[in-house]
């Protein structure tokens, strides 16, 4: 039974206000400029067929033991990915190291408590440059190792189109702006998404990565000590839950701050719909999550939510197209002039 999620006193009055928003919103939103993901830009399947022959295989083999050595390692590049799609296209920039001249992302506010996985990129790129030199770009090695690290903890695959540059730029400004936080509200996060291309039911199915790795305390304290026992509609098992996830992360902000979760707490080290279970019942660990079903404004994605949560198959194959859609967010300048980093973490010199 899904939770109550407004009370009878004053569902007339929100009611108005959700149409109101939803106008605004739909009138707003074509508004916004961007590429289309992928338009008018030289990626292919073949890219590297001449170049780098082996490149699919050996990003395979050395992803199988990163993952074998801990399943989190699946997420940690799924997230890295991401952060780097969302900020200038999917180019790299997420994983050069700031210099003294230099301003990275890394630093930047959603990134510096959350991401990690720049050793094992650096694994694979060195890997890499020892069978093809100045030829396979940090970029495609991230959007590969994604895929892969996908298939390793049990999700879907897909073909990845290749042929993208590495960015000379990185942006700590967008990196600030672009990339959603956990406890944003549903109509931000739809718009950040709107903003690089992603539909409504990309954002849904993206969403669904969380159904492997964790989350820090500081990502979900206000979670577990606002609404959650509203949500998860004070059930037992629901209160149980709870208790735990306060055990781990203190009310008080200066405790606990880096405690770790996961946010799948069913199957937490396998890539399945059990995500949107969690959500279904209201127990989402991220405020971001469960809005997608809780959220007065979430009709559309709700719908979504039920959708994958009764049929695995259908979350699979929207996430697979969805994975294509984002590494198809392209930073135009960099075909222009980007480059082939040597290191990941430094533009060449």
């Amino acid at each position: 039974m899904s939770p109550k999620i407004w009370t009878e006193k004053g569902f007339r009055r929100r009611t108005m206000k959700l149409l109101v928003i939803y106008i605004v919103h739909a009138i707003c939103i074509p508004c916004f400029s961007f590429d289309v993901p992928g338009k008018d830009l030289p990626l292919t399947l073949d890219y590297y067929k001449s170049t780098c022959p082996t490149v699919f295989d050996v990003v395979k083999k050395e992803m199988e033991c990163i993952v074998k050595e801990d399943p989190r390692n699946a997420a940690i590049l799924i997230r890295l990915h991401f952060h780097d799609c969302f900020v200038q296209g999917c180019d790299g920039s997420v994983l050069l190291d700031e210099t003294e001249t230099f301003q990275g992302e890394k630093k930047a506010s959603p990134n510096i408590n959350s991401l990690k996985g720049y050793k094992i990129v650096d694994r694979i790129k060195n890997i890499i440059e020892s069978e093809c030199p100045g030829v396979v770009s940090c970029a495609d090695l991230l959007t590969i190792s994604a895929r892969d690290a996908t298939i390793l903890v049990g999700g879907p695959y897909w073909d990845v189109p290749v042929g993208r540059k590495d960015s000379k730029t990185a942006s700590y400004e967008f990196a600030t702006s672009n990339i959603p936080t956990p406890e944003e509200g549903l109509i931000s996060i739809i718009s950040k998404f709107h903003n690089q291309g992603l539909s409504v039911e990309d954002m849904v199915a993206l969403s669904g990565a969380h159904t492997i790795g964790k989350a820090q305390c500081r990502n979900f304290r206000s979670r577990i000590y606002g609404d959650f026992h509203v949500t998860s509609a004070l059930n037992p098992v629901s209160e149980t839950y709870l208790a735990s996830l306060r055990e781990i992360c203190p009310a008080s902000s200066g405790e606990g701050g880096s405690n770790v979760t996961a946010m799948d707490n069913v199957t937490p080290n396998l890539f399945d719909n059990s995500i949107y279970h969690t959500l279904m019942r209201g127990e989402g660990l991220l405020n971001s999550d469960q809005e997608m079903y809780t959220s007065m404004f979430g009709i559309q994605t709700r719908r979504i939510v039920s959708k994958y949560a009764e049929d695995q198959v259908a979350f699979f194959e929207q996430f697979s197209k969805s994975m294509v859609k984002m590494g198809n967010i392209l930073n135009s300048e960099s075909f222009v002039d980007g480059e082939v980093r040597r290191s990941c973490r430094f533009v060449n010199t």
